[in-house]
């Protein structure tokens, strides 16, 4: 990865940072901690997910950390987040990025932590070329679109992650291009791999009768929601489940567009999706914060198979599940 950060002179780790990170080296050696200690990551959206996120690679001793959330902290963010203090003379007239940023940098004073203000859906290329992940949580489709688009678009690699919760259910999409990674064998051989991902608009534009039956039911079921909140031009988390009827209808719709049963996305699934409305689950928040924490120390320390391309968590069932969504096959002149 590009990009200064910690460590010493020519980005050797200094005993400060050696003895603190020492447990760690000794799980993913020198080389993957030199390269987390350069690299800078930015989070767009600060919730109870992203916040786990942020905990975790702070603590592993990432180089740079910047957030950008500008709205202003209510007491339903204290529900999830547990970065905020429970005071409203502390948190009252601040933004979420602003109280989030203070309590990170207790974690790990070796790490820069930072507010970037600014709205999301407006960053440009060059803004984004600061950065070599890039999270993005709680935006909608167009939003997440258009920052994925922006990130393939520079000419350094950019990896875009989309993570969002809805109370008990979780998806984690990941963008990481054409990455080249060391792959670890059976009787502890290494073998270098590489995996060329589709973007975001790609993954979502395959036709669904196309996968495999057993493809996770949430993949279908969060495309519905995010294509009708898009269509009503409504912000994430803003439909109750007194838009039931009309986002059945919408699966309808779909299904039919995409040769579907609607069976492969249960009513009852749509339902709990809508009633959890903006509301996070903690415990759900825990796991997928844990899980994208990992993904990003493997993408940069180029160590370990990622995620291709979609993980979802629903704990109904208390499963994860990875799904490799291809890009659609090429149009034929």
């Amino acid at each position: 990865m590009d990009g200064g950060g910690g460590g010493g002179a020519e980005g050797e780790l200094t005993a400060q940072e050696t003895a603190l990170y020492d447990r760690q080296i000794r799980v993913w050696g020198v080389d993957a901690q030199k390269r987390l200690s350069k690299a800078h990551v930015l989070v767009c959206g600060m919730n109870g997910t992203t916040i786990e996120f942020c905990k975790n690679i702070v603590l592993a001793g990432v180089g740079s950390l910047s957030l950008m959330d500008d709205h202003m902290v209510t007491e339903d963010d204290l529900n999830a987040n547990f970065l905020i203090p429970p005071d409203a003379s502390i948190y009252g007239g601040r933004s979420r990025a602003e109280v989030c940023c203070e309590s990170l940098k207790d974690f790990n004073p070796m790490v820069r932590v930072s507010v970037e203000k600014g709205d999301p859906s407006l960053v440009d290329g060059e803004f984004l070329d600061k950065f070599d992940i890039v999270v993005v949580s709680g935006a909608s489709l167009k939003t997440k679109l258009f920052i994925n688009d922006n990130c393939r678009k520079r000419s350094k690699r950019i990896a875009f992650y989309a993570i969002d919760c809805k109370d008990s259910c979780g998806e984690i999409f990941v963008d990481l291009q054409k990455h080249s990674y060391v792959q670890k064998r059976p009787g502890g051989d290494t073998e270098q791999q590489e995996l060329t991902y589709p973007s975001l608009q790609e993954a979502i534009s395959v036709r669904w009768k196309t996968l495999p039956k057993k493809t996770a039911k949430l993949y279908f079921a969060m495309r519905v929601l995010e294509n009708y909140e898009l269509s009503k031009g409504c912000n994430p988390g803003e439909t109750t489940l007194s838009d039931i009827p009309a986002v059945l209808s919408h699966r309808k719709d779909m299904c039919d567009k995409m040769s579907l049963s609607e069976s492969q996305i249960p009513t009852a699934l749509m339902e709990r999706l809508l009633a959890a409305g903006k509301k996070e689950h903690p415990p759900v928040c825990a796991i997928l914060g844990g899980i994208l924490g990992q993904e990003v120390i493997k993408s940069i320390s180029c160590k370990g198979d990622p995620i291709k391309n979609f993980f979802f968590f629903d704990a109904a069932d208390g499963k994860g599940v990875i799904e490799d969504i291809p890009p659609p096959p090429p149009t034929a002149n």
